[in-house]
C-alpha cells in the first residue's frame, strides 16, 4: 500500500507539496502516478513519472504549475503544486505500477493506490 499526505486546506496561488510514501515496496521498480477526483466528477490523470524518473507527464490543466519528483532512497514521489487554483480542489490519490506499455494515464494499469489526500483551494 501506499501513503500519501501532505494535503490541506490553501488560497488560490497558494502552494502545496504532497508526498506519496511506499514503506512495501522497492519504489524505484515502479512507475508513480497522481489521480484526483472532485465531488461528482470522474477521477482525472495528474501526472506520472517514470521508475528511472527519465519521464514524466503532466495532464495540460497543470503544465507550469505542479511538478513530480522522486526520492527513491527515502521510497517516496513529491507532487509539488503552486500556483493552485479552485479548480484543483479534489482528492488526491498516488499509485503505482511495474512499468508497461500502457499510457500512464489510464488509472486501472495501477496496482497499488494510496487511501487519498484532499486538497482544497478557496477563492
Amino acid at each position: 500500500q501506499l501513503q500519501a499526505s501532505g494535503g490541506g486546506l490553501v488560497q488560490a496561488g497558494g502552494s502545496l507539496r504532497l508526498s506519496c510514501a511506499a514503506p512495501g515496496l522497492t519504489f524505484d521498480r515502479y512507475d508513480v502516478g497522481w489521480f484526483r477526483q472532485a465531488p461528482g466528477k470522474e477521477r482525472e490523470f495528474v501526472l506520472a513519472i517514470s521508475s528511472t524518473s527519465s519521464n514524466t507527464y503532466y495532464t495540460d490543466s497543470v503544465k507550469g504549475r505542479f511538478t513530480i519528483s522522486r526520492d527513491n532512497s527515502k521510497n517516496t514521489v513529491y507532487l509539488q503544486m503552486n500556483s493552485l487554483k479552485p479548480e484543483d480542489t479534489a482528492v488526491y490519490y498516488c499509485a503505482a505500477r511495474h512499468p508497461r506499455n500502457q499510457y500512464y494515464s489510464v488509472y486501472t494499469s495501477y496496482t497499488y493506490w494510496g487511501q487519498g489526500t484532499q486538497v482544497t483551494v478557496s477563492s
